[in-house]
């Protein structure tokens, strides 16, 4: 019985990785760096939604007229991302983690909701462990403030309560993903709901002296980078800019991600 089942484990492996490699054929890098801004595509490997990013100039950090800000976003600076990329279109769910963990033999942590709730406790490691899987990668910070402003300059695209799960709409709880107002590249859940880790190590002082095109984040340092706020915090965390750092071995119900990618390399 065990032996039929490591078979069925095997055979379903092998054909979800020639199907990624047929769709890796089927859209090559050059189509791909020609889709227009915000196309979306299912990503065989892991069933979630990517939309496509361009390449552009934004300004990160403190956003204009934000009363909110704190040191470590600040100073506000003019930041380049030179190639186009594509990302989450949310947060990256239960039901997806579940089939990194039967296909790949990780651990899901406890405390899970429903499958189209965002995955929670997990740490960094075994975040960018999924999104090695999925083809991908964690974002770099930079890449993920551009795509969670949608364009817009200000500390929030659209009015908090339509875009954002916080302390005062959020029942305390986390919410299944996509429920609230997308931004300009279609993406949901850039703001609330659960943080977010991204690739980069953390240092307070980074933006004074980060490089203005495709900035890599610190070479070293105990602490990796979260993103956009959670359910629980204030709408002061809810912001483009907010940014903070935790120890990578950080777990808790309130921290999520969501993975970026080139689909195929250059």
């Amino acid at each position: 019985m065990a032996l039929a089942l490591n078979v069925v484990r095997d055979l379903r492996l092998s054909l979800r990785t020639w199907f990624f490699i047929a769709w890796v054929v089927l859209f090559p890098a050059v189509g791909l760096a020609q889709a227009p801004s915000g196309t979306v595509r299912v990503n065989p490997r892991d069933g979630m939604n990517y939309v496509w990013i361009p390449a552009g100039t934004f300004m990160m950090g403190c956003s204009p007229e934000d009363s909110e800000c704190m040191g470590q976003e600040k100073p506000a600076h003019q930041v380049t991302i030179s190639k186009g990329f594509w990302i989450g279109q949310t947060e990256v769910t239960v039901k997806a983690f579940r089939g990194y963990v039967e296909l790949s033999g990780a651990p899901l942590p406890t405390g899970q909701k429903s499958n189209q709730h965002p995955v929670v406790y997990v740490d960094w490691a075994s975040a960018a462990g999924y999104c090695r899987w999925a083809g991908g990668r964690l974002p770099t910070e930079a890449e993920w403030e551009y795509a969670a402003r949608g364009g817009s300059a200000a500390a929030r695209y659209a009015p908090v309560e339509e875009i954002a799960w916080n302390s005062g709409n959020s029942g305390g709880q986390w919410h299944r993903v996509g429920q609230r107002r997308a931004n300009g590249f279609g993406l949901f859940d850039m703001l609330g709901n659960v943080w977010q880790w991204v690739d980069d190590r953390y240092d307070a002082n980074y933006y004074r002296n980060s490089p203005a095109v495709d900035p890599p984040g610190p070479a070293s340092g105990p602490m990796r980078v979260l993103r956009g706020g959670s359910w629980g915090c204030a709408l002061s965390c809810v912001r483009a800019s907010s940014r903070g750092g935790r120890e990578p071995g950080t777990r808790y119900s309130g921290i999520g991600f969501r993975c970026a990618a080139e689909v195929v390399a250059p």
